[in-house]
């Protein structure tokens, strides 16, 4: 079993949730006779989804593998959870699967979901075929959701079959590729193979032509020998329909019901025979060019997924990529450079590892307690310096803020997190000492519920989110002069310093200061974003260049605690043009202290403004959501940017200011019962309005004042 590339098949269950992956992947476990008996989601012991939170929540939150054998071949089979919070999970099992069986419900057609995965499914080259599960289901519609997914996938999608009854009654499947009706009994299981009925002759038969046609484009001989006798069997079209199926040229569409199992033992029939092993996958993509999938190369393998479990440790899950992994083994991680012995290989079924011997070459497993190797790393044996190209995940869409109620374990907190961060690398956390807060980056709500429920159970500390502050800048709209003199006197010695400065709104190629000379330069770029642009227009040495440092130290010293909000500062040039000195007690601490008094004194008086992020906002919906999600977006001070079509979706785009956005993944789902979908990015800064800052400056200062007291 999977002894070479050619005999493995690694298929991953894509679909929005609730389509019924997992019941699917119980069937085929017991199909495969894996498994002795059916588990359910309502009764909480699948195979699939095994944590106790899964089973609480009744769906899949991890991908996790299985394995089955069928006939000469070892299908290994990931689940993955449906909802994009989980895109990680998701986007690592399409990088190691050559065959994607999305799966929708019959009863919902097309979902967002199913919209958003396709997308990532196409980035990745990855084929696939369809199922229409759920065809018992009261109100399944196969003929709509066929048209729907046609509509928005393409003509690609060929149906293979469909039910002659779906719904209630449900029970039989005409299989236009063998030109046979299969009748299940009452509890599913093996069909009884029947004659099409008559009624239904005509469509099989145009069905079936469409499925020669379509597999005859990738082999000519198949034509002639269909025109010569009128039909072909499945074996006959294997070759063509994998390589239409390998090259994403086709589609197929099969039907089924996962829960009755009714149609998946067919589908598992078609993996085995049909569909694209390892080997007729394009070779995979590395630092050092294209890496054939083959038994004969160095051994290398890729871990797409770590997982830390209660009482094991971290688990590594792996494809291997090229030539035979075998227990002890010493392996190279290519990026660090470490040493990792392979003390045990194993196969998965959910939470049951069984030992093997070795792995080979396009086949997928599981190893525990390596040392310092993680999700996105490549394993090879030494010598080998390959890498294949990482999972690119995307970038976060909320943030939260988190802390703990005991202020002794926000050391263990941030440990615990960056662990998390090693398994997930959709998960970012950011100590911001910009913000004084340690903000949580991540996909969705139910992410950071994750990431909080697991460092909870791992690590004993009990998180809590709060809301994350916004990086607001400061900056200025005109120019204005001031003068600060410092003095101070405590006997002997004291502190002198006067400054002139005026201050205006930088921006490059802009002339030099009306009526001043410039004598020395320096234009500095801000770690924030932005630049100050320090200029010394001194004339006749009234003050003395040396004093120079200091003075732009103590404007730095105002412009990262801006006089505003205390946020950082940007775009702004200061040019100190005159100024007194004393030869006694001028120094550099009394120049500093003069430079930060001026500065914040002549922004004041420059037109003072704050600057909030706002993001490019972009949501996909259905129509009958589509009014409340814009009447949602006005109360945050969105501008609405564009609307489209996206298949039978709504596409809104809008800017939106960061500070409206909190719990916003929240919000979106209780409007539209998880039936739309958003992404974020940075767009720009752009000025509060009026009473936004007055209200920001109102609550900067009465936080101040209750420090101080």
């Amino acid at each position: 079993m999977g002894t070479d590339p050619k005999h493995i098949r690694n298929v991953v269950l894509l679909g929005h949730a609730h389509s019924g992956k997992t019941s699917m992947v119980e069937a085929m476990l017991y199909e495969a006779k894996a498994i002795t008996r059916r588990g359910s989601i309502e009764a909480g012991n699948t195979v699939s989804d095994f944590t106790e939170l899964e089973q609480e929540r009744k769906g899949s939150l991890f991908s996790k593998l299985m394995h089955v054998s069928w006939k000469e071949s070892k299908i290994n089979i990931i689940d993955t959870p449906g909802s994009d919070d989980f895109v990680g999970e998701i986007l690592a099992s399409m990088k190691v699967a050559d065959l994607g069986i999305m799966v929708l419900n019959a009863a919902h057609g097309v979902e967002v979901g199913t919209e958003l995965i396709w997308e990532y499914k196409e980035k990745f080259g990855l084929p696939g075929i369809f199922v229409i599960n759920q065809c018992d289901h009261e109100k399944a519609d196969f003929d709509a959701t066929l048209e729907q997914a046609t509509a928005r996938f393409g003509s690609r999608l060929i149906p293979f079959q469909y039910p002659l009854n779906p719904g209630k009654g449900f029970n039989a499947i005409i299989d236009a590729l063998r030109m046979v009706m299969y009748e299940f009994p009452a509890d599913g299981g093996k069909p009884v193979k029947k004659d099409i009925p008559a009624a239904e002759m005509e469509k099989a038969k145009a069905l079936h032509n469409t499925i020669v046609e379509a597999a005859a484009e990738n082999d000519d001989s198949l034509m002639e020998r269909f025109f010569e006798t009128g039909t072909l069997e499945e074996s006959e079209l294997a070759d063509g329909l994998r390589k239409g199926i390998a090259n994403q040229q086709l589609f197929p569409v099969f039907c089924a019901s996962a829960t009755a199992n009714k149609g998946t033992g067919r589908i598992m029939g078609f993996i085995n025979d049909v569909c694209p092993s390892p080997a007729d996958r394009p070779a995979a993509k590395s630092n050092q060019g294209d890496l054939v999938i083959s038994t004969a190369g160095p051994a290398v393998l890729f871990i797409y997924k770590t997982f830390s479990e209660p009482k094991v440790g971290r688990v590594s899950y792996f494809k291997v990529y090229s030539g035979k992994v075998k227990s002890g083994d010493e392996l190279i991680n290519n990026a660090n450079r470490g040493h990792e012995r392979i003390n045990q290989l194993y196969v998965s079924n959910g939470k049951i590892r069984e030992t093997v011997d070795e792995l080979c070459a396009g086949d997928l497993g599981v190893m525990v307690k390596l040392r310092d190797s993680h999700t996105n790393n490549t394993l090879s044996i030494k010598g080998n310096d390959i890498e294949i190209d990482r999972i690119p995940f995307p970038e976060p869409r909320i943030r939260t803020a988190i802390t703990t109620e005991n202020k002794n374990d926000l050391e263990k907190l941030i440990k615990g997190i960056h662990e998390l961060q090693e398994e997930d690398p959709t998960l970012i956390l950011e100590q911001s000492m910009r913000l004084k807060q340690n903000i949580l980056h991540g996909q969705g709500q139910l992410h950071l519920d994750l990431v909080k429920y697991r460092i909870e159970k791992l690590y004993g500390i009990h998180m809590e989110f709060i809301k994350p502050k916004i990086p607001f800048l400061e900056t200025i709209t005109r120019s204005a002069d001031t003068s600060y003199r410092h003095k101070k006197q405590t006997g002997g010695s004291g502190q002198f310093a006067e400054v002139h400065i005026r201050v205006e709104p930088f921006h490059d190629d802009m002339p030099d200061p009306a009526g001043l000379t410039v004598r020395n330069r320096e234009i500095e770029n801000l770690d924030w974003g932005g630049k100050l642009a320090f200029f010394w227009c001194i004339v006749g040495g009234s003050i003395d260049s040396k004093f120079s440092s200091a003075i732009k130290k103590g404007v730095m010293n105002k412009m990262v605690e801006g006089p505003l909000t205390g946020s950082y500062c940007t775009n702004i040039r200061v040019s100190v043009y005159d100024g007194k000195m004393h030869p006694v007690d001028s120094n550099d601490m009394a120049f500093q202290i003069a430079g930060t008094m001026a500065f914040k004194e002549a922004f004041h008086n420059a037109g003072a403004q704050i600057m909030e992020p706002v993001y490019d906002l972009e949501i996909l919906c259905s129509d009958e959501v589509m009014g409340d999600i814009m009447g949602d977006l006005q109360t945050r001070r969105a501008i609405i940017m564009g609307m489209d079509s996206d298949g039978h979706y709504q596409k809104i785009k809008a800017r939106v200011p960061l500070a409206e956005m909190h719990n916003y993944s929240t919000t979106l789902r209780s409007l539209s019962q998880g039936k739309a979908k958003f992404s974020m990015k940075m767009a720009e800064y752009a000025p509060v309005t009026p009473d936004i800052q007055n209200k920001l400056i109102q609550e900067y200062q009465a936080h101040h004042k209750e420090t101080e007291e």
